[in-house]
């Protein structure tokens, strides 16, 4: 969320700067809004001021020994009234923090000006896309023909977009998982965690997944309002939410293995064939928790983390940083990691890797105490180390051979007990 002092003092210069994403403010009714605060706000001053003063005058008349009705009379008329405005009051803030709620984060100044996904830049490029001497295949035509990627059995059981896997398909999926989370813990520095797959609303609130994308969460029926995570990033981040962290808990840097749910809404149609975009799949997350003075170092250094996942598995990839219009709701700045699929002769994404700054913290409550004891929001970020589903996709269509067979990186084969090639 944006500061509230922020918006109300310079709501034009906000508009401005969230119109580069392509998001467009209701200025009108920002200010209708902030001018029936204002006024329900020195009216109920007013009232309370006026009560005092009918207060005093009721102590001093009983005092006296005068008769104190009328006075009393008038104080109850001044308590109902200052209720009913009250009410309003609360009423309008409800509506003031649900249009604050639905604000994107303001783009960082290092972010490209764009229009569309086509104005995203490329920072740089790492490793050749392989040439085959055979038309290569996808991952759909290499894993399901032998049962290794059943998603005729995974419809039965569940529906489209889900996906079952088999035998040494399984066991890549499951190498992939270890590998990451080996590397990110013995390397990297980062502590494992894991967390609930079930979270409450004030969590979803409080990473920017609600109230703007409801629909894109699958609801758990209960008692209380609860969701299925789309990203560890909701769970493990909320870890702080309402903390005060004293300095030397910083910086924090977690990863979480865990499955994801995503219902997809408004992407019927796209990326339907295989496992590309299902409405289940895993992730190995990476989050920091860090000073605001050390966020964007923090930003180059998860991108470099998710980055050697890709180097270690020899897989091409490139980097790029996304425009104004294509960044996530939350991000003040992403970079995006494509990988290469000869599949699709083409790049697609399989890491996102955003600076939230205070967006989330704020939301959140989540602070720091400095070394002269002043009180903060600290900077939050998160990134996948990699996307699961999506690394093996890359790794099946990379590393085939004319006779359809997969061969194994080399940095999995200890995983995989020692196997070279998937026959």
């Amino acid at each position: 969320m944006l500061d509230p002092k922020l918006v109300r003092s310079s709501i034009d210069t906000v508009a401005a700067q969230l119109k580069s994403r392509g998001f467009v403010v209701d200025i009108a009714k920002f200010n209708a809004l902030e001018e029936q605060r204002k006024s329900l706000q020195v009216k109920m001053q007013e009232l309370q001021n006026e009560r005092n003063v009918r207060s005093k005058e009721v102590g001093l008349a009983k005092a006296a020994g005068k008769n104190v009705e009328d006075v009393l009379k008038n104080l109850k008329e001044l308590s109902e009234a200052s209720k009913k405005q009250e009410e309003q009051f609360a009423a309008i803030q409800v509506e003031m923090d649900d249009f604050l709620a639905r604000l994107p984060n303001i783009p960082h100044s290092s972010v490209p000006m764009g229009k569309s996904e086509e104005d995203n830049q490329v920072v740089r490029t790492c490793g050749e896309p392989r040439k085959f001497s055979f038309t290569p295949k996808d991952h759909v035509d290499l894993g399901a023909p032998n049962g290794w990627m059943d998603f005729e059995a995974a419809a039965k059981i569940a529906g489209a977009r889900f996906t079952v896997l088999r035998g040494p398909l399984a066991k890549l999926h499951r190498a992939l998982i270890q590998f990451m989370l080996d590397l990110h813990t013995q390397e990297h520095g980062y502590q494992e965690i894991t967390v609930p797959y079930i979270v409450n609303a004030e969590s979803v609130f409080g990473t920017g997944q609600l109230p703007k994308f409801k629909e894109d969460l699958f609801t758990v029926n209960g008692d209380s309002e609860r969701y299925l995570i789309s990203t560890s990033e909701i769970a493990v981040t909320n870890t702080v939410r309402d903390d005060i962290l004293n300095l030397d808990q910083l910086p924090i840097k977690y990863v979480c293995y865990s499955a994801c749910f995503r219902s997809e809404a408004g992407s019927y149609g796209k990326d339907m064939r295989g496992m590309f975009r299902n409405h289940q799949f895993e992730k190995v997350e990476l989050v920091h928790i860090v000073r605001p003075d050390l966020s964007y170092q923090a930003l180059e250094e998860l991108t470099q983390h998710a980055e050697t996942v890709l180097q270690r598995l020899e897989l091409p990839y490139r980097v790029v940083t996304l425009c104004t219009a294509d960044l996530g709701f939350g991000a003040a700045k992403t970079y995006d990691l494509e990988v290469w699929l000869p599949g699709q002769q083409r790049y697609r994404e399989i890491s996102s890797c955003s600076n939230t700054e205070s967006f989330q913290a704020r939301r959140m409550k989540a602070r720091w105490r400095d070394e002269a004891g002043k009180i903060d929001l600290v900077h939050t970020l998160n990134g996948s180390g990699l996307a699961v589903g999506r690394t093996l996709i890359a790794v099946v269509e990379n590393y085939q051979d004319e006779l359809g067979r997969i061969h194994i990186p080399k940095v999995l084969q200890p995983y995989m007990d020692g196997l070279e090639v998937i026959e």
